[in-house]
């Protein structure tokens, strides 16, 4: 099982590069090794924020945490 910890240490090295955009990324939830974010700022609205959440983000948190199954968006 994952932690949120975990989970906030990995999205602590990729919100840098939203912040530089104008968003943020924030840790609602993890539910055994699945995790739910939500997007504010300028990536709740943003067009790729899809591809930002799935290539960057969950691509992240899988190379970080084997275990890890799923990113959802709420």
């Amino acid at each position: 099982m994952i932690t949120k910890d975990r989970v906030e240490a990995v999205l602590d090295r990729v919100r840098p590069f939203m912040q530089a955009d104008g968003g943020d990324i924030e840790l609602v939830d993890v539910t055994g090794n699945s995790a739910e974010v939500k997007l504010t700022g300028m990536c709740a609205g943003c067009p790729s924020a899809h591809m930002t959440l799935y290539l960057g983000v969950e691509t992240a948190l899988r190379d970080e945490i084997p275990e890890f199954e799923t990113l959802r968006l709420v």
